[in-house]
């Protein structure tokens, strides 16, 4: 017996199983994958690209961080699609790290932080005041001006 239906927006399809041997019951999660994808790193090794990998260092940088899980999963969605989406069949990690970069700062500012201290190699202090200072300043850019 199975029960199927959409979730993520039509991106992954959800569906209840039943065990034929044990009768458990169990849910599987089938995503679309628009093509196989090759991340290359610094070093040029080539590996596969590992959408796990992906959520797991997305989590390392959120852990104790209190962010819907569910937002989570859109943005690591979110940053598949469009790796799949952009036609290339390889992609280089640094890539990957803009993109993370990118969803982080619209998730959590300290998970910014966290995961901008790895993917660029922070050495010093003030590397970390550095990006305190990026965030600060589009905290800026964004506030209204009032006109006099």
């Amino acid at each position: 017996m199975k029960d199927s239906r959409p979730a993520e927006d039509g991106a992954v399809i959800r569906r209840r199983r039943i065990c034929t041997v044990c009768g458990g019951r169990f849910t599987t999660f089938e995503r679309v994958q628009l093509r196989d994808l090759s991340v290359i790193k610094k070093s040029g090794r080539k590996v596969a690209f590992d959408r796990d990998k992906l959520m797991r260092s997305v989590e390392v940088a959120l852990r104790k961080r209190q962010v819907d899980p569910e937002r989570v999963e859109r943005a690591v969605s979110g940053i598949v699609r469009q790796l799949e989406s952009s036609g290339e069949p390889e992609v280089s990690s640094d890539e990957i790290g803009r993109l993370v970069m990118d969803a982080l700062k619209g998730i959590d500012d300290i998970a910014y932080i966290r995961f901008a201290s790895v993917y660029r190699n922070f050495r010093e202090a003030k590397d970390f005041h550095n990006v305190i200072d990026e965030i600060t300043a589009g905290d800026v850019a964004c506030d209204p001006v009032e006109d006099d």
